[in-house]
């Protein structure tokens, strides 16, 4: 049913108007029955984050993605839109500390009566003695509840904003299908021998005797000291010397690292020295981190001093030869690349020692020797901690699940390589960030977590006769069994109290890297395995919308589980968009503070203006936004109260009798003129460029409501001169042909604004009507540029009467017109119009040689 057309439209209100109209009819439905894939148009939308609150760049990401849904759904295709939430992972964890006062301690038992002490922290970080320590179970479900509130949050944020998600298409990256789905390819990645464990290093807090995130560091200062160190050439040269803060770990070394373009160390390159005290040969190698002013520009390589070390362990592909253990202690077992007598015994008398023991040790060694170079200059230098914790890190050798991804197998990189080449990336020039990342992969994908509200890793460990597990034959349950979680669950063929004893088994208690679950969207969102059919539909999808910064993180690794599972690109475009910065040009990011939260932006602008700023930028390209001065954001306000009353405007005519050609010249200009902008917004939308097609919609849309309303509405009431029912008719179906192809090419930007104006004349929505297209229009021609020549003559016009201060209605004894001989042909054409809207009595032209109104005689005044 038709809505009654309101005396007084607004653009206020109208997102609670048609938010649970849309809703109530499924307008954004995915209509699986009746589609066939290749009708469908599948989206595999990035799921945010939920923790917390979402920000402006959420805004504008997603309004380029819900652009182009719209787009080809009005195109006739049945568009799959999903919508995910990111559940699991640190943040959330870290919010729900904050947020309920509590801590994770996997020691304790679960209360099932568990109460948080308080809700609705700051979300500003506390330290671990204010916070209750609770279960891992009763942790999970407070992470679980709030999630779905931030989620309630994010789908109102996204509704408010106009997305045309089909909501009964949502999942959670925690929720049981969702877990299923990553144990299932994480057991066919261990099956094909994809997935693999390996001892690798980790941060290590020594008192908790735990695994340490990045996201739980923090760095305080700390006194330290340079000591310099003399290690020995192996060809007789002179000694290099280094400077270190952990001369503690000498034993460990595994190379000197100087910068590649350093040189001092150019012709060290490529050879080896021997260390101090312990004599162990180790290669001299260039790095790019390798900082050429600190110290003395040349590094002793440890495993492991810092995180610096790993990098470089990884990427130059060294040994690793620890020495600390998980106690924050020298390992007492005998390392077995120290060969020399004097470096055993000294080791040995280093063994079960603290750090800084052992350091006490080391230097006085090196004293003795000779071997310690020039004073120990004293710094203050930061030094990183577990938040919670009260010594400094150490970095320790532990085992750890890892996926293959192309970095020690490269047929598997060229593979991966050549999927980025099939899948058409927007803008192109997003490519290069994908291929560099491909190219310069040096160690496989580090998948377990130290956490605790994750997707678990699904395996156990049999336990030998002494009770040590045996890591290299995991118990692995059927794909029928899961979700499982080994934490709380007893291995296959085993019962709970056969848990940690002999001969029993053991839990493994990692869980999965987030991108390990995100990395498989394509198969969360298409239900993969559980509902086959839709998959088969959906799969592989035609976009991947996100942000330029995770393309090495979700893009790749996401192509990589597509790749491993089913040997093909798991999309055919990736559109890329870009950063929001503040108007000093800075990104805007929680970490900066500089974030501006969008729903007091939506209220107070309305959801239209917010999509016109954001569709105003194209993809991979940076916008700025400042809140205090929206400019862009009030041009789209503007431009969606003209819809309104332009819209109401042209359907104030009545459409005559009987009237079915358009005949005027100056109406089959315009509607020539509507075709090459359908023709042209319909090429930018196929080219994902969003922007390009609101452009040339917007500039043809002011020049029909500035030039051409102005000049025919005489015509079009029937009383300009000379009308006729066939010159009246001729307008008044212009106009309706044109706003009605407007609302539809800007219904994809303007949603709400378009489909109050549609509905006052249609009883189905715009957002499910055809792409407006050249041939339904009433008439079809090449544009002559007759639209814009009167357009330039009635600015002339106006402005000779603003020159003699006259109101625009002051009627006109005579007027000329100069114009170049083929601008003042096509003028003529339009002579009536261009009268009446000037009130023109006698209007002449000439020759000239440029557009012009060189004269004019105001009734009643002469100029």
């Amino acid at each position: 049913m038709t809505k009654p057309m309101p005396d007084k439209p607004t653009v206020d209100g109208l997102e609670d108007v048609w938010g649970p109209v849309w809703e109530q009819d499924g307008t954004y439905r995915f209509d699986r029955d009746s589609a066939t894939k290749d009708a469908v148009y599948s989206i595999d939308t990035p799921p945010p984050t939920a923790s917390g609150s979402l920000h402006i760049g959420h805004v504008f990401s997603y309004t380029h993605t819900d652009l182009k849904a719209r787009y080809e759904r009005m195109r006739g295709k049945h568009v799959f839109y999903p919508m995910g939430w990111d559940d699991n992972g640190l943040p959330t964890e870290r919010r729900v500390q904050n947020y309920y006062g509590v801590r994770c301690d996997p020691q304790l038992p679960y209360d099932p009566a568990f109460v948080p002490p308080f809700e609705g922290g700051d979300g500003k970080s506390s330290k671990a003695g204010d916070q209750l320590p609770i279960s891992r179970r009763n942790f999970i479900e407070l992470c679980e509840r709030l999630t779905v509130q931030d989620e309630q949050q994010f789908e109102h944020l996204f509704r408010t904003l106009g997305l045309s998600v089909d909501w009964t298409q949502s999942y959670r990256t925690i929720d049981d299908t969702s877990r299923a789905s990553a144990q299932r390819a994480f057991l066919r990645n261990l099956e094909r021998g994809e997935a693999y464990q390996a001892d690798a290093p980790t941060l290590w807090d020594v008192t908790f005797r735990t695994a340490v995130a990045q996201a739980e560091l923090e760095d305080k200062e700390m006194p330290g000291a340079y000591h310099g160190l003399a290690f020995h050439r192996t060809d007789g040269g002179e000694d290099v010397v280094i400077q270190t803060t952990r001369p503690e770990l000498l034993p460990a070394c595994v190379a000197l690292v100087a910068h590649p373009d350093d040189e001092r160390f150019q012709d060290l390159f490529g050879t080896t020295v021997r260390s101090p005290l312990f004599d162990v040969e180790v290669p001299v190698l260039a790095h790019h981190l390798a900082q050429q002013d600190k110290g003395a520009g040349i590094a002793m390589v440890c495993t492991f001093g810092d995180t610096t070390d790993v990098v470089w362990w990884r990427e130059l592909q060294l040994p690793n030869r620890a020495i600390i253990g998980f106690d924050g202690r020298v390992r007492s077992d005998e390392p077995a690349w120290i060969e020399s007598t004097r470096g055993r015994e000294l080791y040995a008398e280093m063994a079960g020692k603290t750090v800084f023991s052992a350091k006490k040790v080391l230097v006085d060694a090196l004293t003795e020797s000779g071997e310690l170079v020039g004073d120990v200059r004293t710094i203050n230098h930061p030094v990183k901690f577990f938040e919670k914790g009260d010594k400094p890190l150490e970095i320790v050798s532990t085992r750890q699940w890892y996926i293959v991804n192309g970095a020690r197998d490269e047929q598997l990189k060229e593979t991966l390589r050549k999927r980025g080449e099939e899948i058409a990336f927007h803008p192109d020039f997003m490519r290069v960030r994908y291929d560099n990342w491909v190219g310069g992969l040096s160690g496989d994908w580090l998948i377990s977590r130290q956490r605790f509200f994750g997707v678990p890793i699904p395996v156990w460990y049999p336990l030998d006769a002494d009770g040590n597990p045996v890591f290299d034959q995991p118990i692995v349950p059927t794909e029928a069994q899961l979700p499982v979680d080994p934490a709380s669950e007893p291995a296959p063929g085993y019962a709970e109290d056969q848990r940690g004893v002999a001969g029993g088994f053991q839990g493994e208690l990692d869980v999965m890297d987030t991108w390990a679950t995100s990395s498989l969207t394509p198969q969360l969102a298409g239900k993969w395995e559980t509902d086959p059919a839709l998959y088969d539909l959906v799969f592989p999808y035609d976009v991947r919308p996100q942000a330029q910064d995770i393309i090495r993180t979700w893009l790749f690794t996401t192509a990589l589980r597509s790749q491993l599972e089913a040997d093909v690109a798991p999309w055919k475009h990736a559109s890329i968009s870009g950063f929001i910065v503040d108007p000093d040009r800075k990104k805007m990011s929680k970490s900066k503070g500089n974030v501006v939260t969008p729903l007091s932006i939506l209220e107070q602008h309305g959801a239209d203006a917010v999509r016109y700023w954001a569709a105003s930028s194209k993809l991979g390209t940076d916008a700025a936004f400042d809140p205090q001065n929206p400019k862009q954001i009030k041009v789209g306000r503007r431009l969606a109260i003209k819809v309104l009353n332009a819209a109401k405007f042209v359907y104030g005519f009545e459409l005559p009798s009987g009237a079915t050609t358009v005949t005027e010249p100056l109406d089959v200009d315009v509607l020539a003129e509507l075709g090459s902008v359908i023709e042209q917004a319909t090429a930018a939308f196929d080219g994902f460029d969003h922007a390009r097609a609101l452009e040339v919609t917007e500039r043809f849309f002011w020049t029909f409501c500035d030039d051409y309303l102005e000049l025919v509405k005489e015509r079009a009431y029937g009383t300009a001169p000379d009308a006729t029912h066939e010159t009246q008719a001729s307008a008044v179906l212009a106009l309706r042909a044109a706003i009605d192809a407007l609302l539809r090419l800007l219904a994809p930007f303007l949603p709400f604004a378009t489909e109050e104006v549609w509905a006052w004349t249609h009883d189905t929505s715009v957002h499910t009507a055809a792409w407006p297209t050249v041939a339904e229009l009433p008439t079809q021609a090449e544009p002559s540029g007759l639209l814009a020549a009167v357009g330039q003559a009635l600015i002339g016009i106006r402005g000779a009467k603003t020159a003699a201060k006259a109101s625009q209605k002051t009627p006109v004894t005579r007027a000329v017109v100069a114009a170049p001989a083929d601008q003042r042909a096509l003028i003529e054409r339009a002579a009536v119009d261009l009268a009446a809207v000037g009130r023109i009595e006698n209007l002449s032209f000439t020759d000239g040689e440029e557009l012009a109104v060189t004269e004019i005689e105001l009734a009643e005044q002469q100029a």
